[in-house]
């Protein structure tokens, strides 16, 4: 990527969160650049449309994962192509974007639409930029920090950064070849990823289905997926080896309950175990829930939802007593018997191919998949004595550490691309840097197939959420 000159001079913006900005731009509040429109859908037939950080406002069911959608949006607000939606309970995390499309969307969320000569795209840009993401966060009201909102008003009196109308589009034309660029390298690094993921799994499920020795005796397991295991090992179901619960604990805070950190969903999703030095979220929960909850050594914890089957039954183990940590929702708690179980082991078991496999068939839904805890506790697992079981879990954590430390490294030279990436678009929308003269070459086509890539692995939801309980 080449190296940008600065502009040839620069004048102070008047905002000390900004510092200095091309002598040629202009600072304008936002009330005299967008206007809120509140028209709303009579019977809900237009296309639902849904948040999402890399690709805008887009139909719900173009997003593969984690957007849930309500059963009518009649009532919800109407949205036209490059109006700017914000959600106002995350707008101070830079939950806002450009609708792609026409559309419906909650009608909790602010519709605002564009006049004068303000690039949607290039505001969606400098909104999301750190400096102003906490401006927004400065301006929102209330007690409670879920609760925070940022108002219209409060939307209003913001002062965006105003280039030229077009330097507006070049702007988003050059940060759009860049994401092009960063797309293909993350993509690049998360197909890395995936093959050396497989070598694991290989790995870990012959070694949780057969063991160490190669030449052990073998027997029919009586269940013609998972075909022969070895004689003296035990075919149990969950349920004979391990307590299963699951969470209704969510993340709001209420002032009659009591302070913890929560597991959430994307913590199991993204671990394998669940540390006490992690940054965990704060909320609440109530005393019956911390004494069902509150994490242990050896606990397995499992998600139980999502909106593709891959993302069921996915487990991340408890190495240590964790007090003040709790299960979330979206989440089920496996806690082994004593003297049956290894919780490492049964972790191992439950993220083996063949384990998933069983989830995948038991999991129901249509726009979301769920294991229920029937389901859970009557899925098959195959146990050695638990002298066996240690060696096991020693063998596949020796085996398997140069790959962990290759994905780890490759998933430290994404988190590195993407702070590049955070960088460059703060330079670019705020004039630090002129794309003026920057013209795209053959490698700067972009595909918006490509830039999918630039999404997290798991994307945060925007919409609300219910909690879940005992299912």
């Amino acid at each position: 990527m080449q190296q940008l000159p600065r502009h040839a001079q620069y004048k102070e913006s008047g905002l000390p969160w900004v510092g200095e900005i091309p002598a040629h731009w202009q600072t304008r509040r936002n009330r005299f650049l967008f206007r809120e429109v509140d028209r709303r859908s009579k019977h809900g037939e237009e296309t639902h449309l849904s948040m999402s950080q890399v690709h805008g406002l887009v139909p719900s069911k173009d997003l593969g994962r984690k957007s849930l959608q309500s059963e009518s949006y009649a009532g919800g607000k109407l949205v036209a192509e490059h109006d700017l939606v914000l959600n106002r309970l995350k707008a101070h995390l830079g939950v806002f974007a450009r609708a792609k499309q026409a559309g419906v969307v909650s009608p909790d969320y602010t519709v605002l639409r564009p006049k004068g000569d303000a690039s949607v795209r290039y505001c969606e840009s400098l909104f999301k930029t750190p400096m102003y993401v906490g401006e927004f966060r400065r301006r929102t009201k209330g007690i409670v920090e879920g609760f925070w909102r940022l108002y219209t008003d409060d939307f209003y009196n913001v002062t965006a950064l105003l280039p030229p109308p077009e330097e507006q589009d070049q702007i988003v034309a050059y940060l759009r070849a860049q994401d092009a660029h960063i797309a293909r390298f993350i993509k690049a690094k998360r197909d890395l990823i995936k093959l050396l993921t497989e070598q694991k799994l290989r790995i870990i499920d012959h070694a949780v289905t057969r063991g160490l020795d190669a030449a052990v005796a073998l027997k029919p397991s009586g269940i013609e997926w998972l075909g022969e295991v070895p004689e003296h090992w035990d075919v149990a179901f969950i349920k004979h080896t391990a307590d299963v619960r699951f969470s209704g604990v969510d993340k709001h805070s209420h002032g009659d309950e009591t302070p913890v950190r929560l597991c959430n969903y994307t913590d199991v999703y993204k671990n394998d175990r669940i540390t006490d030095d992690m940054d965990l979220m704060r909320a609440t929960a109530t005393v019956a829930e911390i004494a069902r909850l509150t994490l242990k050594a050896g606990d397995v914890i499992l998600t139980k939802d999502s909106e593709t089957p891959d993302d069921i039954g996915v487990p991340a183990w408890v190495p240590e007593d964790l007090p003040g940590v709790v299960c979330a929702y979206h989440l089920g708690l496996l806690r082994p018997a004593q003297n049956r179980v290894l919780g490492e082991f049964l972790f191992r078991a439950i993220g083996s191919t063949r384990t998933a496999q069983q989830f995948h068939v038991l999991a129901t839904g249509v726009t979301r998949f769920a294991l229920s805890k029937h389901d859970v506790k009557n899925a098959v697992v195959v146990l050695p004595p638990i002298e066996e079981q240690q060696s096991i879990c020693r063998w596949i954590t020796n085996e398997c550490q140069p790959l962990d430390d290759a994905i780890t490294r490759t998933e430290e030279e994404i988190k590195l691309i993407r702070e590049y990436r955070d960088r460059l678009i703060a330079d670019v929308v705020t004039g630090q840097v002129d794309v003026r003269g920057w013209q795209p070459g053959p490698e700067d086509i972009v595909d918006d197939k490509e830039l999918i890539a630039l999404g997290e692995e798991q994307e945060e939801e925007t919409e609300e959420e219910d909690g879940d309980g005992e299912n």
